[in-house]
This record gives C-alpha cells, sequence and structure tokens, in this order.
C-alpha cells in the first residue's frame, strides 16, 4: 500500500483564522514527505515490489498483455530487478484503441467507478478507468503538485481546466478538495465571468492551460482590469509543451509565479510530475508512476540526463494499469537532489513530442522551438500559426503567421519590415530551413480555451 497522507496540510487549524495566520501559511511545504522525501534506495524496493505485482497481474487477467509477453520472450518471472523492466514491451496509444472500450480492465467492471477519455476529436478515443481507489490515488498526486506550487488549504483555487471526459477539470479539482482548499469550479472558456469571479473571490491560484493564461492577461488588460489589484500569487500550467520564455511572459503579465505540470490521460491525468519551488524540472511521484526515458527509435532505455521518449508505468494503478506506455514526449530524467528537500526523480521541461515534431525539407523541428525564438524577439507576441503546403516543385513551402504588438502596426512600414526580416534571420538561424514569415495585427489567429492549435499541415503525406 502506498503512504498517503491525509492530514498533513494544516490538519488541526481552522479554515477561518486571523490574516496573519494565513500569510504564515503561505510558505512551500511538501504535502507528503512520508513518500515525497523517503531514502531513494529505500523507494525502489517498494517500487520493485509493486511492479512485480503489476507485471504478474496484467499476465494473469490482461488477455492483451498475456500476449505481448509472450511475443516478447518473457514472463513475469522474468522482472528480477527495477533495470530488466526494459525487456518487456511497450505499450502504445495505438494499443489503447484497439482495446476499446474495456480490454485493458484488470478489475472487475463492477468495480469502476469513473471513465474518463482523451480529449482527441477524430478516431477511437483512449480510456483510462478509475477504481476508487484510483480516484484517491489521484487525488493524492494532485494535491501534492498544487502544494509544489506553494497553495495550501487556505486558498482559493480558480480551476480554468475542462471538466467532463478531459481529466484536467476533474483532476485538479480531486487535488484542492484533498488539499482542503477552496475550489471554485470555473471550467474553461467564459473569460469576462472568470476575470470577474477572480476578483470578486481573490482568487490566489489559478490553474488553466499556460496559452490560456495569456489570453486572460490579454482580455484583462483590454477590460481595464487592475491585474496587480487581483490576489493572484501562482499559477499551475500543463496539458501542452510551453517554453522558459512563455512562462516569463505569464510571470510578467499576471503577476505570479508559473508552474509547470504534467499529466495525460492515458497515465491517470495530471498530477504524474509537477515543479516546486526551485523551477528547476518537475518531480515525478514515483511511487505510483515509474519513468524510464527510451530512444525512441530503438526503444533502448537511456542513462539519467539523457534526451529521449518519455515512458510511464503506472505502478499502483487497479482500473486500466499500464506497462511502459510511450508517451511520445520528449525529455530527460534528473537524478540530482533538490533544494526543496524531495527525493524524487525529475524530469525536465517538455522539449516536444515524437508525434508533433515536424519534418520540412528533411529538417526535424519542433513548434516549441519556434516558440522559444519568437519570445526572445522584441515586437512580437507569444501567438502564432505554423501553415505548411506542398508546393508545385514538390518542396515543402512553410509560413509562420506571427502576431505584432500594436504599436509596431502605427509604425512606419519599414520598422515592420526590419522586424519580418529579423524574424526570418532568426528561424533561419535557430532551425536550419527558411521560412516565410507573415506580420499580422494583435488577435488575429484564433484563441483556445484548451490546447493551442499551432500548426496547419496542409501536405498529402
Amino acid at each position: 500500500m502506498i503512504p498517503i497522507n491525509t492530514t498533513w496540510i494544516g490538519s488541526s487549524r481552522e479554515k477561518h483564522e486571523p490574516e496573519v495566520l494565513r500569510r504564515a501559511a503561505e510558505v512551500f511545504v511538501i504535502f507528503n514527505p512520508e513518500a515525497e522525501s523517503m531514502e531513494p534506495g529505500q523507494r525502489r524496493v517498494i517500487q520493485f515490489a509493486h511492479l512485480k505485482n503489476l507485471v504478474e497481474k496484467l499476465y494473469c487477467k490482461v488477455p492483451f498483455y498475456r500476449e505481448k509477453m509472450m511475443a516478447a520472450g518473457v514472463t513475469p518471472s522474468d522482472l528480477r530487478s527495477l533495470e530488466s523492466l526494459g525487456n518487456f514491451p511497450t505499450t502504445t496509444k495505438d494499443d489503447l484503441r484497439i482495446t476499446y472500450p474495456y480490454g485493458l480492465l484488470a478489475c472487475p467492471e463492477a468495480d469502476i467507478e469513473e471513465i474518463h477519455m482523451s480529449s482527441g476529436t477524430t478516431g477511437i478515443p483512449v480510456v483510462d478507468a478509475y477504481t476508487g481507489f484510483d480516484i484517491e490515488c489521484w487525488k493524492e498526486a494532485m494535491a501534492r503538485t498544487l502544494s509544489g506550487a506553494g497553495a495550501t488549504r487556505h486558498d482559493t483555487v480558480q480551476n480554468a481546466y475542462g471538466y467532463g471526459l478531459f481529466t484536467g477539470g476533474l483532476g485538479v479539482h480531486y487535488g484542492a478538495k484533498k488539499l482542503g482548499a477552496n475550489i471554485i469550479p470555473m471550467s474553461s472558456g467564459n473569460t469576462a465571468k472568470q476575470l470577474m469571479v477572480m476578483k470578486d473571490f481573490r482568487t490566489t491560484v489559478l490553474t488553466c492551460t499556460p496559452s490560456y493564461a495569456l489570453f486572460l492577461a490579454e482580455e484583462a488588460k483590454d477590460a481595464g482590469v487592475d491585474l496587480e489589484s487581483l490576489s493572484l500569487k501562482c499559477g499551475c500550467f500543463g496539458a501542452e509543451p510551453w517554453s522558459e520564455n512563455m512562462r516569463g511572459e505569464i510571470e510578467s503579465k499576471l503577476g505570479i509565479d508559473a508552474f509547470d505540470i504534467y499529466g495525460l490521460t492515458e497515465i491517470t491525468g495530471p498530477g504524474v510530475a509537477f515543479e516546486c519551488e526551485a523551477k528547476n524540472g518537475l518531480h515525478i511521484n514515483e511511487d505510483l508512476f515509474y519513468p524510464e526515458v527510451i530512444d525512441p527509435g530503438t526503444g533502448k532505455v537511456l542513462p539519467y540526463g539523457e534526451k529521449g521518449e518519455l515512458v510511464f508505468t503506472t505502478l499502483v494503478k487497479q482500473g486500466t494499469p499500464l506497462l511502459r506506455y510511450r508517451t511520445r514526449d520528449i525529455t530527460y530524467l534528473m537524478k540530482e537532489p533538490c533544494t526543496c528537500g524531495r527525493t524524487t526523480l525529475k524530469m525536465h521541461r517538455l522539449f516536444g513530442r515524437t508525434d508533433d515534431m515536424l519534418i520540412l525539407r528533411g529538417v526535424n523541428v519542433f513548434p516549441s522551438q519556434i516558440e522559444h525564438a519568437l519570445i526572445e524577439i522584441e515586437g512580437t507576441d507569444p501567438h502564432y500559426l505554423i501553415v505548411i503546403n506542398r508546393g508545385e516543385s514538390h518542396l515543402d513551402e512553410v509560413e509562420l503567421m506571427v502576431e505584432v504588438k500594436q504599436e509596431f502596426f502605427t509604425d512606419e512600414t519599414k520598422s515592420l519590415e526590419r522586424l519580418r526580416n529579423q524574424i526570418e534571420s532568426v528561424m533561419k538561424s535557430k532551425l536550419g530551413i527558411g521560412l516565410r514569415v507573415k506580420l499580422v495585427e494583435p488577435k488575429t489567429i484564433e484563441r483556445s480555451v484548451g490546447k493551442s492549435k499551432r500548426v496547419i499541415d496542409n501536405r498529402k503525406l
């Protein structure tokens, strides 16, 4: 049984205590020190015990996994160490679609208490089925995540992730409830009301996608809302890759600390990993999820510090546990000690995804590389759209639409031309390919309350 702490945050205090005590409580804490600050050697022993139980369960109760293991020439007895896990087969998103809806269920169907699915609009969705125990683990993981950003039971969390089959909304909701915080279940959209509620109810913690956080800041400015008068202190942002430069934009415009969080529907939703006050990598909840990084081409497990594809095994999940799930996210694992006191492995912030990677004229390009470069260029806003076509010469034609700050459109044409040339030059230098840049006015590119759309690929590939 994993150690789940239900009383660590202020269990002996009343909710409505004097303001001086409230301010004193607004410090970074570790929600579950027993699990998060455990001696790493002891943690590995526990991980291996959970892993043995998981592999046995999957082999005995899930025909899909038994066939996969047999095809790979392994059985549960071949798992002799954590390192030997690399000999076992991986699981992909296609596997989850093939087995839709309940083909990966490892418990009686009657034990399932909740279902979530991927947010994709095409194809067969991927399913995550939760038992009551799985929900409790999810609550725990998200309480740790919010605590990592400095949230306590004295905070008001405005949750602007979407509720429903998408895991973001309810994941944050469960974590805030576990933490004992006040939760405002706003869901996504309705930006004017978001700002009204944020002001009237003195929201201190914002949770949403990073692109929506920037959109909120824009709308607040246009509506004449004094952001400095708000009570916001921090935000937990995820569900899409974002750069360090975008963090700076969010922190500057909203006047908060911005923290990266990581999760995915297939594994459990948000709460798989999170940043602490050090903002130097995301702590993985290792008692719940066992991480590996592999070479996406060969499948070979890579050492700490080497960049590759992130793979997770759900150590204690009961409903739809996954063995070595290939996330398609590119990162590396960090073993160095953290100043916050947690002893869990950390993952570097995402560099991109293997399936979001664009191959343009033979060059591998991640949209996040473009974003990172744009924010460093004075005069641009962090809103862009990549449009790709296949020209008559059968070469890729790439147009990069970039929003420019309003003051540049009131300046002379030569200034715009200089900016356009600068962007094209920077992209050529950073990406190794030429892009045709089109400068557009603010708010020209469509905004999204969920994951932002960065690429329109019109090629027939």
